[in-house]
């Protein structure tokens, strides 16, 4: 499965990234395997992931979490929040999910502000959530949005 939006083609994740070890690590061991997290194109570049992966927080077959990663060149200029969006319509429409949430760490208001754009509620903090690639125990910002939710914001992203 493939999504385009105006700047981007999302497509399966079918290399590795060539960059830090950790980058390479974390594609191994999370994004290669999953069947909904797709590679971000722009002008044959692979800058970045987004997908949907199973929300291990819920019991519920109609979630799934949202994650993403951009190459630092390409922040500020609204491209996560347009694979997001696109990523939504694929979530709800296609896969006909009820909820999808996600999560960031408090020092990354970026990552708070793309999910905000995108319609996400911001549900609380979970705190000690994770120890990091670095041994640093972080909290996470946790973020929804229901199908409903979403409908009402529909902002003309179709697939």
């Amino acid at each position: 499965m493939e999504l385009e939006t105006k700047r981007l083609r999302l497509h399966p994740l079918t290399e590795k990234h060539e960059t830090l070890e950790e980058s390479r690590e974390i594609l191994e061991q999370v994004f290669l395997k999953e069947p909904h997290v797709f590679a971000i194109e722009q002008e044959g570049r692979l800058i970045g992931t987004v997908g949907l992966v199973d929300d291990n927080k819920r019991e519920n077959a109609g979630a799934k979490m949202i994650g993403y990663s951009l190459a630092f060149d390409c922040w500020g200029k609204g491209i996560m929040t347009e694979a997001v969006e696109a990523v939504l319509v694929y979530g709800f429409d296609l896969l006909d999910l009820s909820i999808i949430t996600a999560t960031c760490y408090p020092d990354n208001p970026a990552s708070a502000k793309v999910l905000e754009k995108c319609g996400f509620l911001y549900e609380g903090t979970l705190r000690q959530a994770q120890i990091r690639f670095d041994g640093k125990v972080q909290d996470f910002r946790c973020y929804s949005v229901t199908k409903a939710e979403y409908d009402e914001k529909r902002r003309g992203v179709s697939l």
